[in-house]
């Protein structure tokens, strides 16, 4: 019988994830799971947990959290995997602001059919991006994408606010950047087949489809293709930035003429002049950086999602 790791992340959602334990423990019950439930209690202690999990030979290890959490998590599974200590699924309960993660790997929304997903425990082999610089100069691996420039800014503005979630946060937290803090670098942006030098408001490099909790930065992209898509913004004045925010959107920015896009199985972005603020799955890489490099990792791990 498959045993379930729940790794809950007590503080994400502004504290819903504590609330919806009682929740979650009932419908695993209802479905007649055999699980275990622990919760963090520091930075990175759900990475331990995750790499403990797999050693303990639990066949999912379910992150129950933001972005955050599950990207914790995928760090753990990635590190138990590199040094031998075995394998184990992946399962997503979001409760978090964006939920990005779970989105880009067809994990349902919602605790009921989160759940229900565990139950009938459909897998998909998906890939893993690393990417090494900043605070990371070792490597981190990310699930759905990393976000360099002024998206970056907005993940970190949205970190700030206290009464506002999700999509609306993000929006917010976007208009403030807008005005108030950004100004575009010089990047050399080195890919498998061409090297380009411009001034980028942001460079967008995914595995999955969405970032922000409603900007579709790659909408075509697919987890298991073994290739990043990449959507690439040069410098725009701020009131043209405020027409490229519906695009995102619906992800109809390809065609723009300040939108490039791409795909690549690695890709180094350097400053040539200012800096690199970047996260990946929301997670801060740096906020002054000066290299980045990430690479694709195909196949890594069996995700648990919607048939």
């Amino acid at each position: 019988m498959v045993r379930y790791k729940l790794i809950v992340n007590p503080i994400s959602g502004r504290g819903m994830g504590e609330r919806v334990i009682p929740e979650i423990e009932h419908q695993m019950h209802v479905l007649g799971l055999n699980f275990e439930t622990v919760r963090t209690e520091r930075p990175w202690h759900a990475s331990e947990l995750a790499e403990q999990a797999v050693r303990d030979r639990f066949g999912v290890v379910v992150a129950v959290g933001g972005d955050g959490t599950a990207n914790e998590v995928l760090n753990g599974l990635m590190k138990a995997k590199i040094s031998g200590g075995g394998e184990s699924a992946l399962g997503v309960l979001g409760v978090g602001r964006g939920n990005d993660l779970a989105f880009g790997f067809g994990i349902p929304h919602g605790l009921e059919a989160g759940c229900l997903a565990l139950e009938r425990l459909f897998r998909r082999r998906v890939d893993v991006g690393r990417v090494s610089g900043g605070l990371y100069p070792q490597g981190r691996y990310f699930g759905n994408g990393v976000g360099i420039g002024f998206d970056a800014v907005v993940g970190f503005e949205a970190l700030k606010m206290k009464r506002l979630k999700g999509f609306a946060c993000y929006a917010v937290a976007a208009l403030k950047t807008i005005f108030l803090y950004y100004q575009a670098p010089t990047v050399e942006i080195q890919t498998d087949n061409e090297t380009t030098i411009l001034p980028s408001l942001m460079v967008s490099v995914m595995n999955g489809r969405r970032m922000g909790g409603g900007f579709m930065m790659a909408p075509h992209a697919e987890p298991d293709d073994g290739f990043f898509d990449l959507c690439i913004a040069s410098e725009v004045g701020k009131i043209r930035v405020f027409g490229l925010f519906p695009r995102f959107m619906k992800g109809t920015q390809e065609g723009h003429k300040a939108i490039h896009t791409g795909r690549t199985k690695r890709i180094t972005v350097t400053a040539k002049t200012g800096v690199l603020p970047a996260h990946a799955d929301g997670e801060t890489l740096c906020v002054d950086g000066k290299q980045l490099t990430i690479e694709i990792l195909p196949k890594q791990i069996d995700v648990v999602c919607a048939p």
